[in-house]
């Protein structure tokens, strides 16, 4: 089999260039016929795990509380924001903002019902109440309102009095929830092997559906928030003016991913060519090597483009390295090309490349094979988007194998032989010195490779797994801007949702009942409101107390979590849950308790809490009580949002947290607490990462010395080998846990970069080093020889990865900047650990055997 290929690629690429690289440009204009459908995904979907439970759970309070996504603009005027020129350019920003496609209601200052301005009676609760724009408001009374009220407080009106928030609520997308389920149920059955034919073409047709439809829903979402950026500089003139929203970010996150796939892909390849100029010297050596890196990206982008893989945040990197990886192999061929000429001038041409493809051929090989490995723990990861891109980096180092050992042979053989000299080339004198720094110096390069090994086992017990949307953009951006004035002036940005489910031994109320008791008084709200009227608040029902709410009679039907009993215990989570640093504004079934019992001087029986809710208008029930309260579910929702730039802010712990003190201080049954949001979707998206990625180190370290087994046919050799690879993946994770960079869902795929960058450099060294020790039968010259001939190569593709990849650090976007940094750290130490660790421990372990002129003096003394 094997001669049967070599004889096949001497007669097409060595006998036939031409035609070989005929064919190549012919499968590059069909990929590049695919390039139109390149799609880049930035979604919620693409965040979060395939099969989670939490993802099913969110999509159905999603559509049983139609709490849909929302837009919100900040605005800062210059003049007083209760001024009547402000409330006018106010009400203009809400009715353009209204006027949106998608935009199925905008909340401002000017429509909120207003219950203290001045305080109301509970009997008042049937009529439509007045909002700021009413006639006859004292405005210092609403400001005093939206400062102080538990319902609005931290939502509509920062403490400082100067920056209130319009909320642009969206649609809710019941067509995308019916695919969305539809599909997910078929899956689900089609990974038990549960479907039949038919059931297969539908799974087929309605995957297809949603994946077409998310599209287009993308493309609406992206000029929705352009439209709503429209709209916000027409009145950018009057004061400072943000947007913030998951749909904005969404859409944000794109744009940097696709400026960043343009701008540094080009950048990158600049500073290839400059970088090949400087190193080669020659034509051919630029050309030659980034057409090779050129066409294999090319392929590779236009085969996801045909597939319809979309590129996410996690993949964006994927072309990038691709690139380092494929001109990591076409440098080794193109040094084993000029070290061959140099020695062998009388050699022909294709004796030259003979010698450089069968030379090279089974390291880089191994090394592909030994990369695929280490990515191949992506795809066991559960996250679609990370299987996507453990699978394209998988195919893409095998297009770039055979594009390497394709263009580079074929297009060498056109071009003319030329000079063989390396013109000035000084690196190999440089590579000397890490030669000779090993063999003078061996007991410093073990004790430093000691320390660092500690140093990097106690940082990696301080990685964290976290992920702060907001650090992903630089502070003087306005994605930045915006979610900080949310953040720190009106209640956080991260939303997280916590839902009560009824404790089973709780029977179902009655419709009406008894009158609670035990309600304890809130007077410190009531003392929040001394500058309001002295009405007289405490006003009793009476017998009319029905004909007062315009004579309801009927009776509502029951809900625990509406009688005094079930909004005492919400009372307490809710209380808690404002009381910790992290939380930002909350909103429950309390906020309408504490005010009901405010206005009505203290005291509600369930009676009149039956009474009321089926008498409130639709402007404070849509406010109060319907997006808090599912009476068929028998289930209330507490919503709340996080500081995001809080430094008490543990995303990881703060779950457990909220658990914890439920359960065991507040007496709820474990069974009755569901989380929600996102935040429960991404946080499970990066413990099932990490799980799959450092977990999983110590099979991807084993596969690779199995590997190392069969390559150098010596468990000594294989052990030697893994050690110096260990030690830089462990030093880059090391260096993030000493750094305080977290573990988030573009870092954590640091771990499989490292060590495929780590293992290539081990293979050719020692690839290398067996056979100048074949030659001269002595392992201090053979360090010195292989430091000469292929640690030029590693020299090279390090320079070259690190320069070319410190590009990055001029991103806007900081998960590319971090990307950048840590595949050139983690390429300084694959060099150090290949170039100085690695010869020193060959040099103590000896494991090729005892040298020749060892032998010589044994065979005499025998």
């Amino acid at each position: 089999m094997g001669r049967v290929l070599a004889s096949v690629y001497r007669a097409l690429v060595l006998q036939r260039p031409l035609l070989s690289l005929l064919l190549i440009v012919l499968l590059a204009l069909v990929a590049a016929a695919g390039l139109p459908n390149f799609k880049l995904d930035a979604s919620s979907e693409s965040l979060t795990l395939e099969n989670d439970a939490d993802l099913d759970y969110f999509r159905e309070l999603y559509s049983r509380y139609q709490s849909g996504d929302f837009l919100v603009v900040t605005y800062r005027p210059d003049a007083d924001l209760f001024s009547d020129e402000v409330l006018a350019d106010l009400r203009g920003l809400a009715d353009d903002l209204a006027e949106i496609d998608g935009v199925s209601s905008v909340l401002s200052m000017l429509d909120v019902p207003l219950l203290y301005s001045p305080k109301i009676s509970l009997t008042d609760f049937a009529d439509e109440p007045k909002t700021l724009m009413s006639d006859g408001v004292d405005r210092g009374l609403v400001k005093q309102e939206f400062w102080h009220s538990p319902i609005y407080r931290d939502m509509i009106l920062s403490p400082d009095g100067r920056t209130t928030a319009v909320m642009a609520n969206l649609s809710v997308d019941q067509r995308y929830l019916e695919l969305v389920k539809e599909r997910d149920i078929l899956r689900a059955a089609d990974k038990r092997g549960e479907l039949d034919a038919a059931e297969q073409a539908r799974y087929a047709q309605v995957s297809a559906e949603f994946l077409a439809y998310r599209t287009a829903a993308a493309a609406r979402d992206k000029a929705r928030v352009a439209a709503v950026r429209q709209v916000v500089a027409k009145y950018s003139d009057r004061g400072e003016l943000f947007v913030g929203g998951v749909t904005m970010i969404t859409a944000d996150m794109i744009d940097f991913i696709r400026s960043d796939l343009v701008v540094f892909g080009v950048a990158i390849v600049l500073f290839i060519i400059g970088l090949l100029a400087v190193i080669f010297r020659q034509w051919r050596f630029i050309i030659l090597p980034l057409t090779t890196c050129v066409l294999s990206a090319l392929l590779m982008l236009g085969l996801v483009s045909w597939l319809d893989w979309r590129l996410t945040v996690i993949s964006s990197n994927f072309v990038a390295l691709l690139l380092i990886t494929t001109l990591a192999i076409t440098i080794h061929l193109v040094v084993r090309f000029r070290e061959s000429y140099g020695e062998h001038r009388n050699w022909t041409k294709q004796q030259l490349v003979v010698d450089m493809v069968h030379y090279m051929l089974r390291p880089c090989l191994f090394t592909v094979l030994t990369t695929v490995v280490a990515f191949a723990s992506l795809v066991v990861s559960g996250i679609r988007p990370v299987i996507d891109f453990g699978w394209m980096m998988t195919i893409g180092l095998v297009v770039g194998f055979c594009m390497a050992f394709v263009v580079l042979p074929a297009g060498l053989m056109l071009w003319p032989l030329g000079d063989p000299k390396d013109n000035g080339d000084q690196s190999k004198a440089f590579t000397q010195r890490f030669a000779y720094f090993a063999e003078h110096h061996g007991s410093l390069v073990l004790g430093l490779s000691l320390l660092a090994a500690l140093a990097s086992f106690y940082g990696m017990t301080l990685l964290k797994v976290d992920n702060r949307f907001i650090d992903y953009f630089h502070k003087d951006t306005e994605i930045y801007q915006g979610m900080e004035a949310i953040d720190r002036r009106l209640g956080g940005t991260m939303p997280l949702e916590l839902v009560l489910d009824m404790a089973p031994e709780v029977a179902r109320p009655s419709p009406v009942v008894a009158a609670s008791a035990g309600d304890e008084f809130e007077d410190d709200l009531a003392a929040d409101f001394e500058t309001a009227a002295e009405d007289d608040f405490g006003d009793d029902f009476g017998d009319d107390f029905g004909d007062d709410f315009g004579g309801a009679s009927e009776q509502p039907e029951s809900v625990y979590w509406f009688t005094g009993a079930g909004l005492r215990e919400v009372e307490q989570l809710h209380d808690y849950l404002e009381s910790l640093p992290e939380v930002g504004k909350v909103q429950s079934l309390a906020v309408a308790y504490k005010v009901a019992k405010d206005v009505n001087g203290g005291s509600l029986s369930d009676f009149e809490l039956a009474i009321m809710r089926q008498a409130l208008p639709d402007s404070i029930n849509n406010v109060l009580v319907k997006p808090y309260l599912s009476v068929a579910e028998q289930q209330t929702r507490i919503s709340m949002r996080l500081v995001e730039t809080s430094p008490e802010l543990d995303r990881m712990s703060i779950v457990d947290k909220i658990r914890e003190h439920a359960v065991n201080e507040l007496g709820f049954a474990p069974e009755q607490l569901h989380f929600s949001g996102m935040l429960i979707l991404y946080n499970n998206m990066l413990n099932s990462l990490f799980d799959s990625q450092i977990t999983t180190l110590g099979a991807v370290f084993l596969a690779i010395m199995v590997m190392f087994v069969i390559l150098f046919r010596s468990l000594l050799l294989a052990v030697v080998a893994i050690v110096p690879n260990m030690l830089a993946a462990f030093m880059v994770l090391g260096g993030m846990g000493l750094a305080g960079i977290p573990l988030d869902m573009m870092t954590i795929t640091i771990a499989a970069i490292t060590v495929g960058i780590a293992v290539d450099h081990e293979i050719h060294y020692i690839t290398c080093f067996k056979r100048e020790f074949k030659v001269c039968g002595n392992y201090l010259e053979a360090m010195h020889r292989s430091h000469g001939t292929i640690g030029r190569a590693l020299y090279y593709t390090a320079i070259t990865i690190i320069v070319g990849f410190s590009v990055l650090s001029l991103s806007e976007f900081i998960p590319s900047i971090y990307f950048g940094l840590l595949t050139g750290g983690s390429m300084i130490a694959a060099t150090l650990a290949s170039l100085v660790l690695l010869p020193k421990l060959l040099l103590i372990t000896k494991p090729l055997g005892a040298e020749r002129n060892q032998e010589m003096k044994a065979n005499a003394s025998l």
